[in-house]
């Protein structure tokens, strides 16, 4: 998959809900987030998106793409997302696997979410 697919994928799951996750997101996923319970499954983060307000706008910086073998993605970047006044700042990596020709699914989500003055010191 070329870069410009991945970051649109990845954009696309920032923005979208829980039947984007249904699409994207392989049903063994772990994802790692700064929120209760911390390690979520598939299901457990699609009721948290259905249940929260989409990002309105994403950012991504800083990013990097790996591909330690054949069918194997390995994503890092740093994002802002805002909705309305809120903005939203982490580092976040993911692991993308594929499952058949041009079909791919996440397979692993993490994201950090930095002291406060790391950030101010970033946005400087």
């Amino acid at each position: 998959m070329e870069d410009e697919r991945i970051w649109a994928m990845e954009e696309k799951l920032w923005k979208g809900g829980d039947a984007v996750y249904e699409e994207l997101v392989d049903e063994n996923v772990v994802m790692a987030l700064p929120a209760e319970p911390f390690l979520f499954s598939r299901d457990q983060a699609k009721a948290a998106v259905k249940d929260t307000p989409r990002w309105e706008q994403v950012r991504f910086s800083d990013q990097k793409v790996t591909r330690p073998e054949e069918g194997l993605i390995v994503i890092g970047y740093r994002v802002e997302a805002t909705r309305g006044e809120e903005t939203y700042r982490c580092y976040a990596s993911s692991t993308m696997m594929r499952r058949g020709h041009e079909d791919w699914t996440v397979v692993s989500h993490s994201q950090v979410v930095p002291p406060k003055a790391v950030v101010d010191e970033a946005n400087a």
